[in-house]
């Protein structure tokens, strides 16, 4: 009897070097077997006549051998078979239209295959040969009546495979393996999870996913499937970071920021007030605030935080605030923000980085843990052991993607229900934020504050290079300042426009300015010095690959060059967007490419049309998926195999309504209802810990 757990090998017809083809694709087990599942659907439901067949259709037809197979050996190893198919529904082979030819290339089996007089189902491309005839090009085919067939008038799945690994055979292997284990799949949702959320079975599910009865079931298997992999992706993610909102003794009432709001030279645009209500009533409500703060790049997240900063640091005569970021550049930024801010408000404010001085970090620390210190503000070495405060009562990671989520959550155990706020200039779609942010509430700053001039955005061709020099020395001619992305390092690198090359370039076009270059391979500390000398005026045009900080300042840039900028996503080219647009002068955005791709000419079109952050970040789901969104897995989302989060937001909605009411009644799992779902969610949890994901 084979089991679920068996090696591959067990089925028939697979050996050691099916085995190994079928481990190309991750595929070990039966069950593997069993959960490889179509990456698409052929409707072979219906059949086309001979002579109703148009050039360039996919098509399926019911015929008839018309005549014995014809082989060719072309030279070496290639060959040519052909054979003629008559119209299974006529009697004559002079019908118009009810002949045509069959063609195969390299197949040679097929002339044993076909048998003059029997009729197939063949499925192939229709097009026309030398001699204007249609042909039907390389068709797959079984014989009519074949009860069997997984490939022919059915909806047929097509899977992921290698070369060596047919769909066919493949198709083959996945029925044998259903057909043998399909009765010893565990269904781990307890019932009622099914009931109340109209599930189908698992076997159901497994069974239609792969080769539907029709298209009701196939939906039906589709749903189950997508809500049951949501689903445990949400209750791992509620377990790793904690779902249930923590009792806090850190009451913050009155929540009063006027203080810190008179101090700022502008007025706060309704979508920041807003915001700030929320946090308000986060710090009264005596349950440790958890919220997410999203808002496109210069909508106005600082002032949020160092709002919510000023009323916690108020609240008690000992309470301290800190602000994490993911780098030192940016820390610093952000200090010389603070520091000055403060200041005038009597509040103390330190930095703590991993570069500092000894002498400069141990008087920090000792600030910070006699309380002396009401306001950090550093990078990761905030999470350090060395690291302790008197009472910290709140948390505020900036660029959070940027951190692991075990990473985010470390700060916050320095304290005793500590409340946390964590801000996103990446915009996320509704469904990745669900997902990745499922156990915070969200608010969302929208709106830019008046006045702040859009960034102008255009996409050129490579000749536009020397037009883009002058324009370059033209602002710099007026105080400005300019980027100049580039995808690799040097010239041998991955083929594109590189760092070195373009500085070197530069340099020989505009002698009179000053170009800078970074780059990741940079050692730390050159980096910090280059990025500091830039935002300080010592540097006109800064030419870097993606390294450059996220949410560092420079005011006097006004232009953005991206080169070959067919090799950044969407929400990429939007953050490096970001980086200008910071001052009062009019700026700019340059996309350099010489591709036609249709990809590439959606995301150039959408960037020139809208500086809407959040609809660029949809779009670019659309366009690449959330396995690529971010770039890396460290932002706790692992890789998903049939749930796709641009199309399925209802049921993922419904995943974590399930998950929720769950955890709410059984938040550490111990019904026995409950005891498959555990096992499921402790190995889900422990393979994405392995992976580096959570």
């Amino acid at each position: 009897m084979i089991k679920l757990t068996d090696p591959v090998t067990s089925l028939k017809n697979v050996g050691g070097k099916r085995a190994a083809s079928l481990a190309k694709l991750g595929i070990r087990t039966v069950s593997d077997l069993v959960r490889h599942l179509p990456r698409k659907y052929l409707d072979r439901t219906k059949t086309t006549r001979p002579a109703d067949l148009l050039p360039g259709s996919l098509v399926t037809l019911r015929a008839t051998i018309a005549s014995d197979p014809a082989y060719k050996p072309t030279g070496g190893r290639t060959s040519l078979t052909t054979v003629k198919l008559r119209d299974a529904g006529s009697e004559s082979d002079i019908t118009p239209g009810a002949i045509i030819e069959a063609v195969w290339f390299n197949v040679p089996f097929v002339r044993y295959a076909l048998k003059k007089g029997r009729t197939y189902i063949f499925t192939g491309k229709a097009a026309r040969g030398k001699s204007g005839a249609l042909q039907l090009i390389s068709p797959e085919f079984d014989e009519a009546g074949d009860t069997a067939s997984l490939s022919h008038e059915r909806i047929v799945p097509v899977y992921a495979t290698t070369a060596d690994l047919g769909q066919k055979t493949l198709r083959a292997l996945i029925r044998q393996a259903l057909d043998a284990v399909l009765d010893q799949t565990e269904d781990f949702l307890p019932n009622y999870v099914a009931d109340s959320c109209a599930l189908a079975g698992l076997v159901f599910a497994l069974a239609n996913i792969h080769f539907p009865a029709d298209y009701d079931s196939f939906f039906k298997a589709r749903h189950r499937l997508v809500f049951e992999e949501l689903f445990v992706v949400q209750l791992a993610l509620f377990f790793v970071k904690g779902h249930a909102k923590q009792p806090t003794e850190l009451i913050i009432s009155p929540a009063d920021f006027s203080p810190a709001l008179n101090l700022f030279p502008f007025e706060l645009t309704d979508t920041q007030l807003s915001t700030l209500s929320q946090i308000q009533a986060d710090f009264q409500s005596g349950y440790a605030a958890n919220r997410l703060i999203q808002g496109d790049v210069g909508s106005g997240k600082t002032a949020v935080a160092m709002c919510a900063v000023y009323m916690a640091v108020s609240a008690g005569a000992d309470y301290q605030a800190a602000v994490m970021t993911p780098t030192e550049v940016l820390a610093a930024q952000h200090f010389s923000t603070f520091a000055p801010f403060f200041e005038q408000l009597g509040v103390d404010t330190v930095l703590l980085t991993g570069k500092m001085r000894k002498s400069e970090r141990d008087e920090a620390l000792a600030k910070v843990a006699d309380g002396t210190a009401r306001i950090v503000i550093g990078t990761h070495a905030l999470i350090q052991s060395k690291v302790e405060f008197a009472r910290l009562t709140l948390v505020v990671t900036d660029e959070q993607h940027r951190f692991g989520v075990r990473q985010r959550l470390a700060l916050s155990e320095k304290g005793r229900g500590v409340h946390t706020l964590v801000m996103s200039a990446t915009p996320i779609p509704r469904t990745l934020a669900l997902i990745l942010y499922g156990d915070m509430d969200i608010s969302v700053i929208d709106s830019m504050p008046p006045g702040r001039k859009p960034i102008k955005t255009y996409s050129v061709t490579a000749a536009y290079r020397p037009r883009l020099y002058k324009f370059i020395e033209k602002l710099v001619n007026e105080g400005q300042q300019a980027y100049v992305i580039c995808p690799a390092i040097e010239e041998s690198e991955h083929g594109g426009t590189s760092v070195l090359e373009y500085a070197d370039t530069l340099r020989s076009a505009l002698p009179g300015l000053r170009i800078a270059h970074l780059h990741g391979q940079m050692p730390q500390n050159d980096k910090n010095a280059v990025m500091q000398a830039f935002a300080g005026g010592g540097a006109d045009v800064l030419v870097s690959t993606t390294v450059i900080e996220v949410g560092v300042n420079v005011p006097r840039a006004t232009l953005m060059i991206v080169e070959d900028a067919e090799r950044f996503g969407l929400s990429q080219l939007h953050q490096l967007r970001g980086r200008v647009g910071r001052g009062g002068d009019q700026s700019y955005c340059v996309l350099v490419s010489d591709t036609q791709g249709d990809v590439y000419k959606r995301r150039a079109a959408a960037m020139t049309a809208t500086t809407d952050g959040f609809a660029l970040s949809r779009l670019d789901l659309e366009l690449r998926g959330p396995g690529d969104f971010f770039g890396t897995a460290q932002h706790g989302l692992p890789e998903l195999t049939i749930a796709n989060l641009y199309e399925d937001i209802s049921v993922l909605e419904q995943a974590q309504a399930a998950a929720r009411r769950i955890l709410d009644s059984d938040p550490a799992m111990t019904a026995p209802c409950h005891a498959a779902l555990y096992g499921r969610i402790q190995s889900f949890i422990s393979n994405m810990s392995y992976q580096g994901v959570l």
